[in-house]
């Protein structure tokens, strides 16, 4: 998710750095306890590995008749167990393809097998359900599944998922995901993941999708609308002298509304080259293709979800305060969604990053520095109270414009500290030996020490744990 920015002069830059090699690291599993933001989203006592969605949506009504099948595995003995899922009907709930007792209010689907659980078992939970998806509400608005004038689109950050599927919905518990929507033939699907086959009978089709990197429940989306596919045209990347090419494009589609197509395809038409840079500082992409829907709506925000980013028609048009939404949610892919969360306390991690990256697009496309930015968000954020905890800004301010301008400020006042070799190859390694993994702000300080001999605890402590806004880094 973006935030806005004040505007900045105009200056030039540049840097840059060695790799240290990494190994990969396997997905930890989902953090233990409520998360302490949402206490009543998800159940920590087990983990998702994989969900099947079959969906059939009506536009028109706005009808939804669904079933999900949940592949999990009990950290602990179950007698019950809860999904998150709005108010829907419910038709049946299987475990194990026996029928189970329910119940389901507020939200909350609590289901007691014909059997208990034993610790380490591996179980199916199947629930099929119909209904009229609609917004989850919270203080931020509606979340999650959306009705447009034409078609439907899903922004699920924070706690939106259970708006249209039963999950387990905490950041930490990523798991693998299978779409299938069924919608009427003129409207065209776009979902999170590779389209594995589109079906056409009468006059409905059936589009599936695979999604077979982990992914947080929030960051499974859908849209539906009449779009027309725009491909952008891949470019090699001109590395800066240090910097590590990386092999191999990208597929990169934009699905927009066809009278929007050409301007989609001006204004979008530099993200291959920020494909291309990214992937030398932060290392590979970590899905298997990116898409950008522009729904036919004006969107307060643009979304990121796994390997799509969603934008308004009110965010095409040019200009810096464009480009940098489109490089912010790009840089979203490694930090937020290859590289997840624990849970809302961190969400820093995710913006912080992603508002640095704008900074260093800006930097290296010729626009000010990553220090001007600094410098700007710097004078904002003095001139602004100082509340704000960063490291755990509380439920109230997690999505606070001080909050993304504060944790650019993180990863500026890291660059400086470490120095730029060290700086960009800890950025690199902290993406690949966390991909499709699960952190915290405790696992950035101790990676980051790596990489100097100078401890890093004051600079963590001053800029994440006081609300004081400290001196800019020098």
């Amino acid at each position: 998710m973006t935030a806005p920015e004040t505007p900045l002069p105009t200056t030039r830059p540049g840097p840059q750095e060695a790799p240290l090699p990494v190994k990969s690291k396997p997905v930890p599993p989902a953090a233990s306890g409520p998360d302490p933001y949402f206490p009543n989203s998800g159940d920590h006592r087990f983990r998702v590995h994989r969900y099947e969605l079959a969906l059939d949506y009506r536009p028109g009504p706005n009808r939804l008749a669904a079933s999900a099948r949940i592949s999990a595995v009990a950290d602990v003995a179950l007698a019950e167990f809860v999904l998150d899922l709005a108010e829907f009907r419910i038709g049946r709930v299987l475990v194990d393809g026996k029928a189970a007792r329910y119940t389901h209010r507020g939200g909350r689907l609590r289901i007691r097998p014909a059997r208990p659980l034993a610790a380490g078992a591996a179980f199916t939970a199947e629930v099929h359900y119909t209904g009229n998806p609609r917004p989850v509400r919270s203080p931020w608005g509606g979340l999650g599944w959306e009705e447009l004038t034409e078609g439907a689109l899903v922004a699920s950050q924070p706690v939106g998922a259970p708006s249209w599927y039963p999950c387990n919905d905490r950041p930490a518990d990523k798991a693998t995901y299978q779409i299938a929507v069924t919608t009427p033939s003129p409207f065209t699907v776009l979902a999170s993941g590779r389209l594995l086959a589109r079906t056409t009978r009468a006059s409905s089709t059936t589009w599936v999708y695979e999604q077979s990197a982990p992914t947080s429940p929030y960051l499974v989306t859908v849209s539906i609308g009449h779009y027309l596919p725009v491909p952008l045209a891949a470019r090699p990347a001109t590395p800066q002298a240090g910097h590590v090419p990386q092999t191999g494009y990208v597929p990169q589609t934009g699905y927009v509304p066809q009278r929007l197509a050409e301007s989609f395809g001006r204004d979008f038409a530099r993200q291959p080259e920020m494909m291309a840079y990214f992937t030398e500082v932060f290392g590979p992409y970590p899905f298997g293709e990116y898409a950008v829907v522009v729904a036919d709506e004006e969107l307060d925000v643009p979304v990121e979800a796994q390997g799509v980013a969603t934008f308004g028609t009110n965010h095409l048009g040019g200009g810096w305060e464009r480009e940098r939404l489109i490089a912010h949610e790009l840089a979203h892919q490694w930090f937020g969604n290859s590289v997840s969360i624990a849970d809302w306390r961190h969400i820093w991690l995710n913006e912080g990053f992603a508002k640095y990256a704008e900074w260093l697009w800006s930097e290296r496309s010729g626009g000010p520095g990553a220090a001007v930015h600094a410098a700007a968000a710097h004078r904002l954020l003095a001139g602004l109270p100082q509340d704000l905890r960063l490291g755990d800004p509380g439920r109230k301010l997690m999505f606070d414009d001080r909050l993304y301008q504060r944790g650019g400020l993180v990863v500026h006042a890291l660059r400086r500290a470490l120095g730029e070799d060290a700086f960009f190859a800890m950025l690199r390694d902290w993406a690949s030996i966390h991909r499709h993994g699960v952190v915290a702000t405790v696992d950035l300080l101790a990676h980051a020490s790596r990489y100097t001999s100078a401890p890093l605890g004051p600079l963590f402590e001053a800029w994440l744990e006081r609300p004081e806004l400290p001196p800019l880094p020098g």
